[in-house]
């Protein structure tokens, strides 16, 4: 991850392990912070109750109550399980200004939030997450 080399996270992996433990696509999104594409995870619409868990590390991030369906491709929800389970990182990439949003206890990549969309949800907020950087534990 090209901004945050220096910083060391509770789960700090070397690089041949990240790609040992993860598949190719799951290295890309959680460790380059790629993008996996739209509508190819079945987080998106999965009713499923629980708790969503990131993929590099097992630390629980979101819960299956704040999630909502924005209809834009990936798993959205409103608020993570607690702030200090997410950091954010300001991103600039394809010329705009996102706010990329990564799991606090590993580093790994798991999507954006936008804010001001107009969703009818307690903070107006969108976590646009890639399901592939996710584990659903089922209650």
């Amino acid at each position: 991850m090209s901004d945050q080399t220096d910083k060391t996270y509770a789960v700090d992996r070397p690089d041949e392990e990240w790609r040992e433990q993860l598949s190719a696509s799951e290295y890309h999104v959680l460790r380059q912070a790629g993008t996996e594409r739209p509508f190819s995870s079945d987080y998106e619409h999965d009713p499923t109750p629980g708790v969503y868990r990131c993929r590099g590390c097992g630390a629980e991030l979101f819960r299956s109550d704040t999630k909502f369906d924005a209809q834009c491709g990936w798993p959205s929800f409103y608020t993570p399980l607690a702030e200090d389970r997410v950091e954010y990182i300001e991103d600039t990439t394809l010329g705009m200004k996102r706010t990329e949003v990564r799991c606090a206890n590993c580093g790994s990549h798991l999507g954006h939030v936008f804010a001001g969309e107009g969703f009818d949800t307690p903070t107006d907020l969108r976590y646009c997450i890639n399901g592939i950087s996710l584990d659903l534990q089922a209650d």
